[in-house]
């Protein structure tokens, strides 16, 4: 009875399998018949109800369908793959689970914090000017009252294009937007001047030979040091938090006069020099300081580049670095990481 039996199967899905024509219903085959669960198996565990005398006889002839149905099941799946090759990638699908979101991108650290400066003096009725990135030594450095001969001339004076006989530079900041401006402009103004800039540094934890800058004019009667310290606080706090303080410090820049560099309270000590742990703070070195950007009223022989009256007129400028403002906002220690794209540091923000 038995043998019958296995003959049969053997006939049956000899037949079944010759008439599979997809990969997915193939292995719904092999699943039904030689999985560990199927019916060849079935039939092994039987064995132990056959007569000990027909055990052997009925477990060869069990082996022997077994590799005839294994052999026609392979034999079928290398036609199927060669006539259907698209359906050997298929996979199960189950359309009531919720779809997969595409990974999205953000904008790069030092963007994010650029458009939060160039947010803030807007707010504040600042306009956004651009200009060049490729200038000449006249917008770059004479006109902002930096001859030839200016020992500060020294230290920007490089990435001269070739060819050009030093008619044209990479700009060192981004002053030459503010000159271009108020030739085309009359006062009253108030503009700030994104943009990319480079200088001679050799690349360090610190310093990079191109970042990014946002500087700042305003032109008026009457506009005082008083204006620039209110609004630069504004903007400190903005950036920073309420609770954050400013100094200004006296300091030189051939373009304006008086100047100052402009300091906060430290972002991770809160200006206390100390942690909480009674440690120096490493950021600001136990000072409670740090230096962000540069800043003064504005120098009457840039006034006098610009056929401004500088007797009727007053105004104020700064200039700061976006890198320098990241890396304090998000106690970043090197500013090499923002140029490397490692993903793993990029995704944090």
């Amino acid at each position: 009875m038995l043998e019958s039996e296995l003959n049969q199967l053997k006939e049956e899905t000899l037949k079944e399998v010759s008439q599979i024509g997809t990969i997915d219903s193939l292995r719904q085959f092999e699943h039904k018949y030689l999985s560990r669960s199927g019916l060849i198996r079935q039939f092994i565990q039987n064995l132990s109800t056959v007569e000990p005398s027909e055990r052997p006889k009925i477990g060869r002839l069990i082996n022997q369908i077994k590799t005839v149905i294994s052999e026609a099941y392979e034999e079928q799946l290398k036609t199927l793959r060669r006539t259907l090759p698209a359906q050997e990638e298929q996979t199960f699908f189950d359309t009531t689970m919720p779809g997969k979101k595409p990974a999205r991108g953000h904008y790069h650290p030092v963007y994010q914090v650029f458009f939060q400066i160039c947010d803030i003096f807007k707010r504040l009725g600042f306009d956004i000017a651009y200009g060049p990135e490729i200038e000449t030594p006249y917008y770059n450095f004479e006109a902002l009252n930096v001859p030839s001969d200016h020992p500060s001339r020294d230290a920007f004076d490089t990435f001269y294009l070739a060819d050009t006989n030093h008619s044209q530079l990479l700009r060192s900041h981004t002053s030459p937007v503010q000159i271009r401006t108020m030739q085309r402009l009359k006062p009253p103004l108030r503009i700030i001047a994104p943009g990319k800039v480079f200088r001679p540094d050799t690349a360090s934890a610190s310093r990079f030979p191109m970042f990014h800058q946002v500087e700042g004019l305003m032109v008026d009667t009457n506009v005082s040091f008083s204006h620039l310290k209110g609004v630069l606080d504004i903007f400190c706090k903005e950036m920073f938090g309420k609770e954050t303080k400013t100094r200004f410090r006296p300091s030189f820049f051939p373009f304006t006069e008086p100047s100052a560099e402009v300091d906060i309270s430290c972002v991770i000590c809160h200006g206390q020099g100390r942690l909480n742990s009674g440690d120096t703070c490493s950021v600001c070195r136990g000072d409670g300081w740090l230096e962000i950007l540069g800043s003064g009223m504005v120098h009457p022989e840039v006034f006098r580049y610009v056929k401004y009256n500088h007797e009727k007129y007053t105004g104020f400028a700064f200039g700061m670095g976006v890198e320098r403002i990241s890396m304090l906002k998000y106690g970043i220690n090197d500013i090499r990481l923002f140029t490397e794209n490692h993903l793993m540091f990029l995704e944090q923000f």
